[in-house]
């Protein structure tokens, strides 16, 4: 696993920085596989990245050949205030030239452990699983909580200790809800795997995730088996981290 943290001066050159990925890698895996799967994280966060793509990237990108899925969703309708599809859907999906066929969202409407099994039978037919066998995504997109969660990997949350499913239906206890999320095996099976870290509320538990060997909180278990690690950090969040493990942009 190679682990990259790159600061740059702010939000909209996160987004920048962000939306380059997300083509780079894109144009890399339907060049070597003929089509680019991502999973997308919700959140403010990546708000400003998905409508940057529908903006400046909407001809740049062969979305016919993009498929979208899901690393988490509250347990919501898909047209919800908190949905993270409904927030996907606004910013991007519905202002690019992308198949309905191409979005494979979380059916969070259903209860919550039909979402899970329904969404684990998505994820093995589209990548044709063998028993066993792990999805490799082209790239996951993946937030920080205030409490180092990751996905809807939260803090004391039966989840974190899921190491046969690819995808659970999780009890938070803070939000009284159920939340569906894939799970760190998932996770550790992407070819690249992209935090983004934004504001200056994020600093100090992001000084603390990035302690080296720390083990304390969800996101620290994000390591990728094979994979690419990016850390992408606007400054104000990366503040208190040292020059010795960063990269400024």
């Amino acid at each position: 696993m190679s682990v990259e943290i790159k600061i740059v001066p702010d939000n909209p050159a996160l987004n920048q920085m962000a939306a380059q990925e997300f083509q780079r890698m894109a144009e890399s895996a339907i060049t070597q596989r003929g089509r680019f799967s991502v999973a997308l994280s919700g959140g403010n966060t990546p708000r400003g990245v998905y409508s940057l793509l529908a903006e400046e990237y909407k001809t740049a990108i062969p979305w016919e050949k993009v498929h979208i899925f899901f690393g988490d969703e509250r347990h919501v309708p898909p047209d919800h205030p908190d949905s993270n599809f409904r927030m996907a859907y606004e910013s991007l999906l519905s202002r690019v030239p992308m198949p309905p066929a191409n979005i494979h969202r979380v059916r969070a409407e259903l209860d919550a452990k039909a979402a899970a099994d329904d969404y684990e039978d998505q994820l093995r037919t589209f990548f044709r699983l063998a028993a066993q066998a792990w999805p490799v995504f082209d790239l996951i997109f993946l937030g920080l909580g205030d409490d180092g969660h990751t996905a809807s990997l939260f803090p004391g949350s039966a989840a974190l200790n899921e190491a046969s499913r690819l995808v659970a239906a999780n009890w938070v206890e803070k939000f009284q809800s159920f939340r569906i999320t894939v799970t760190f095996p998932v996770l550790n099976h992407g070819s690249q795997v992209l935090f983004l870290v934004s504001g200056a509320g994020k600093s100090q538990i992001l000084s603390q995730v990035l302690r080296p060997g720390g083990n304390q909180y969800p996101a620290q278990r994000v390591r990728p088996v094979n994979g690419r690690l990016l850390w992408l950090v606007d400054q104000d969040a990366g503040k208190l981290l040292g020059p010795e493990n960063s990269t400024i942009f």
